[in-house]
């Protein structure tokens, strides 16, 4: 997944997570670099919070509380599906 596929899934997420839709489509991206390398992207939109951890392919979902409310493996989002035969 690139970096427009998980903001396009942490829209949708925050909108079925309760999130107004048009707080959702206006998201704050942060980008975090740690020695020239981009390592995390978080997203905010009024009462909601995702990091997306990127050497480890999880996306984090928050509340404005801090209470998670939702993980994302992209590692296993990403596995091909085998067809029946």
């Amino acid at each position: 997944m690139n970096a427009a596929d998980v903001r396009e899934m942490v829209t949708r997420l925050f909108v079925e997570l309760g999130a107004d839709h048009d707080d959702a489509t206006d998201l704050q991206e942060n980008i975090r670099i740690d020695r020239g390398r981009c390592v995390a992207r978080c997203y905010r939109a009024t009462e909601m919070f995702a990091m997306w951890l990127i050497d480890c392919g999880v996306v984090q979902f928050y509340n404005a509380d801090g209470e998670m409310l939702h993980t994302v493996n992209l590692f296993n989002e990403l596995q091909p599906q085998r067809a029946a035969a």
